[in-house]
């Protein structure tokens, strides 16, 4: 099947992957540009798998400030290399995340990190809120998990839809970044300051 260069442009600018591979994508997908999104996603997903086990022991600090000065953000994204850190992609991706975490105020980066005594507080108000509906105890049970699954994609960073493009969450942008560049990257921590609030510090 012939791709044109502009199918293949507009792949590219649409994913930020490399020209051959947006090309092999249209191929594979018969011109279908969605369709071709979707194959480079899903081999990129394989591809940062891979890179996952890798150090991360380089990388940058960066600090976001709200226009208004009464919200700031610091975050710490490590990668395997100084050279990587360097990387305009790379930054991008940093700066992003600033910005998403001023935006969003996660409580923790994954889900493993919340403070086990916050769960069983929002565990205790889903089932309270259940039994006011007098739901069966099966019933409930399925109702606090599936509150506490909605409550982890609200709360936890890498879940939470990416405001800049709510179609990914975090976890995906990471995953496209560490395939863009070809190196793991890991969020490590980052600290929320908002005046007159309690500072969500999750390092």
């Amino acid at each position: 099947m012939n791709i044109s260069a502009s199918q293949v442009k507009a792949l590219r600018d649409r994913t930020g992957i490399g020209m051959m591979d947006c090309k092999f994508a249209l191929v594979e997908a018969e011109g279908d540009l969605n369709l071709a999104v979707d194959i480079l996603r899903k081999k990129g997903i394989a591809k940062a798998e891979k890179k996952l086990h890798r150090a991360a022991d380089e990388g940058i600090i960066w600090s976001y400030i709200h226009p208004g000065n009464k919200l700031g953000v610091l975050v710490e994204v490590k990668c395997e290399t100084d050279f990587v850190a360097k990387n305009d992609d790379f930054i991008t991706f940093v700066k992003d995340v600033a910005m998403h975490i001023a935006a969003t105020g996660p409580v923790s980066i994954k889900r493993e990190e919340i403070d086990e005594k916050i769960l069983e507080k929002e565990k205790e108000i889903y089932r309270e809120q259940a039994k006011g509906q007098n739901k069966h105890e099966k019933i409930i049970d399925r109702i606090v998990e599936g509150k506490l699954d909605k409550f982890y994609q609200e709360n936890c960073l890498l879940e939470q839809q990416f405001v800049k493009d709510p179609q990914i969450t975090i976890r995906e942008y990471l995953t496209a970044t560490i395939a863009k560049i070809g190196e793991n990257i890991s969020i490590y921590r980052f600290i929320r300051f908002q005046l007159g609030e309690n500072n969500k510090d999750n390092s």
